[in-house]
């Protein structure tokens, strides 16, 4: 890659970092960077032209990619955006444009349901299609938690740091970093020195939003950069998704305002995700989607299983309050453990408070 014609994109990114949308009308104002360059009138010109300059002499030595704005292989959902990033620089094997792209975005203090509902969601997105790739900030929380499960499950990951590339914050999240850039890698508009200011964190929202085709926020509280990102997604006419939850539940406050204001689909798996994108799946399921009752059963809680049995001896449902009553389980508990279980598939809801295994 030919760094060096990237020179004046990058002169001009830092020349108007805090104005992006008016370094964006000067590129498309000009017929090339250069010339959008000897437009400008700034006292700090040389300066950055020479910042510019060195950072192109970091590229070179770290190998890092880089993408512009006025580059054909530029992220095309992103060159959709209205205030997309002028410059990008990427660490390991990315690709950006190719197949299904999911950005999964949430809590930073997830429940254990909220860290399985990721799992689970990335593990049977890998098993239904053929190409996706899973994007997350590398946050605590949810999105370290979407990387990891991508990396368990052999998906490409895209981490979009708000920082630049010579270090990774939070420090703990290194050994994923770096596993990442084997099947996927580290995407970030700042140059080398960025430190992890408040300010990048919302800025970095914006790429996670716009380069995917979906957005599935999992865990929210009522405000938060999870739903920041969603709301720029809308703004993108990306689809946004959500998983529901309890409404006494601090962290499904989100989730549950996205869906009830009909900015995201209520989803509780990843098929209805997919049935929602219209995306074509696997023509042969692979041997995850065909796990038996069985099977399911092991992975549940002992608590879960009891729930289990107590629902096999009523063909036609029971209500939560007779199942307390009977198994002499906390009501919380079993309410949260009939969500996680309808999560997976194993039970269905009915009017009244009724539940029912899914035969």
């Amino acid at each position: 890659m030919d760094v060096q014609k990237n020179l004046y994109e990058i002169a001009i990114s830092l020349l108007y970092r805090t104005s992006l949308r008016k370094a964006l009308q000067l590129l498309e104002h000009y017929d090339s960077a250069e010339e959008a360059w000897e437009h400008v009138d700034d006292p700090h010109k040389q300066e950055h032209l020479d910042r510019a300059k060195r950072e192109i002499d970091w590229i070179n030595e770290h190998h890092i990619s880089v993408w512009t704005c006025n580059d054909a292989d530029y992220p095309y959902r992103l060159q959709q955006c209205p205030d997309k990033p002028i410059v990008l620089y990427g660490k390991g094997n990315i690709r950006h444009s190719e197949g299904h792209i999911v950005s999964i975005v949430g809590t930073r203090r997830p429940t254990e349901r909220g860290k399985e509902l990721t799992e689970r969601l990335v593990r049977d997105l890998r098993d239904r299609l053929e190409n996706v790739t899973i994007v997350s900030g590398g946050a605590y929380g949810i999105d370290i938690t979407a990387h990891r499960a991508a990396l368990k499950y052999d998906v490409p990951t895209i981490i979009v740091p708000a920082h630049g590339l010579d270090r990774i914050y939070p420090a703990v999240h290194r050994p994923e970093a770096i596993a990442s850039l084997e099947n996927g890698g580290l995407l970030t508009e700042h140059i080398s020195g960025t430190e992890p200011l408040a300010p990048y964190f919302v800025q970095r929202n914006r790429i996670v939003a716009g380069l995917a085709d979906a957005v599935v926020v999992v865990e929210s509280q009522s405000k938060g950069g999870s739903l920041i990102t969603a709301n720029m997604a809308l703004d993108y006419d990306r689809e946004v998704f959500a998983f529901p939850g309890r409404p006494q539940d601090i962290t499904a406050q989100g989730c549950n305002q996205l869906i009830r204001r009909n900015q995201a689909y209520l989803i509780s798996n990843a098929d209805e995700l997919i049935e929602t994108m219209n995306w074509t799946t696997r023509n042969t399921p692979s041997p995850s989607t065909q796990t038996t009752m069985v099977e399911l059963l092991e992975d549940l809680t002992p608590q879960q299983q009891t729930i289990f049995r107590k629902l096999e001896e009523a063909e036609e449902g029971m209500h939560i309050n007779l199942i307390v009553m009977e198994t002499g389980l906390n009501y919380s508990d079993v309410a949260s453990d009939l969500v996680m279980m309808e999560v997976q598939g194993m039970v269905k809801t009915l009017p009244g408070g009724i539940y029912r295994l899914v035969r």
